[in-house]
């Protein structure tokens, strides 16, 4: 297995125009590849927007939804992926031969769809299904699994996805600057965002606080460290429908170190090698081996009801 340059983006997507977030994918992703990325990752539902999506109806959404692969985001994701010679990772809602709707995220290069996942705990629309499998696939010789947003606040999903061979998982967002029970948290006042040219320090103080970077660094490195992986993390810059996003995509290693990360307000990439030698020398390597399953098989396995509560959707 050989290094692996990879690059995560953020970007200010449109909400429904597919034709302008494709545009930027493309503009991002060729100059990745211009500079030697082998990969770059976008956010959740980059391809669509997202948080518009809380106020569609069914139909409306089976008109935003494609299918895959046959869908045409996928073939133009396919046709950027050839021209530049990159993998892409991008997400949009998906619709399948029943009319059922899922949160998708797919991998794409110049052969076509090489990976597709359903998010687990979707809840920006009630009509969307949860997916209902892991995603394992592989990309230039490196294991890679996928976990959409709200399935990295699960930790049995991460911990699933590594014990599947995960070495890197891509875990693009549309996350923070949203109220929760958490101490510092709320929405960030757009007005901070159009006036960010003459003022990016009170911007910056809000993105960069418990509102969003400070709640990230909670737990986002942990991920990484307790299960020895790479972490690739997207997210959006701007706005979001009515929602402030502070991007902030970076990538961890399995250290939990952050490698590279989106510092400005722009559209943007950052790039970092990944080093296969890290992921047996990091501590989660050898957490892993050191697992006791007969103290925890029957605890982990035992009957549960999922509950979930966003409280943020019905707190504006």
């Amino acid at each position: 297995m050989e290094k692996l340059k990879v690059s995560t983006a953020q970007f200010e997507n449109k909400s429904g125009d597919k034709k302008y977030n494709l545009s930027v994918i493309e503009k991002l992703a060729k100059k990745a590849a211009d500079e030697g990325s082998n990969v770059i990752a976008f956010h959740e539902c980059s391809i669509t927007g997202y948080t518009f999506a809380m106020k569609l109806s069914k139909e409306e959404m089976l008109t935003l939804a494609e299918h895959i692969p046959s869908g045409e985001s996928i073939l133009k994701l396919q046709e950027i992926a050839t021209k530049y010679n990159i993998t892409i990772l991008a997400g949009l809602f998906e619709k399948d031969k029943d009319n059922n709707l899922f949160k998708a995220y797919v991998c794409v290069d110049s052969s076509g769809l090489k990976a597709k996942y359903r998010k687990l705990h979707p809840f920006i629309n009630p009509h969307l299904t949860p997916g209902n499998s892991y995603c394992v696939f592989e990309l230039h010789g490196w294991k890679c699994g996928i976990l959409i947003c709200y399935d990295n606040n699960v930790i049995e999903n991460v911990r699933a996805t590594t014990l599947l061979g995960a070495q890197v998982i891509f875990m693009p967002h549309v996350t923070m600057c949203t109220p929760s029970t958490r101490p510092g948290a709320g929405f960030v006042d757009p007005k901070l965002w159009e006036n960010r040219e003459n003022d990016p320090t009170s911007l910056r103080k809000e993105f960069d606080g418990l509102k969003g970077r400070e709640w990230l660094m909670k737990w986002l490195p942990a991920r990484a460290y307790d299960n020895g992986i790479y972490v690739v993390f997207s997210n959006p810059i701007g706005m979001d429908d009515d929602q402030l996003k502070n991007g902030h995509s970076m990538i961890l290693d399995p250290f939990g170190d952050v490698l590279a990360e989106c510092t400005n307000f722009d559209d943007s990439f950052v790039t970092t090698t990944l080093i296969p030698e890290k992921l047996t020398q990091a501590g989660g390597y050898r957490y892993i081996k050191a697992r006791r399953p007969d103290l925890y098989r029957n605890i982990l396995s035992q009957e549960h009801q999922p509950e979930q509560k966003v409280v943020w959707l019905n707190n504006k």
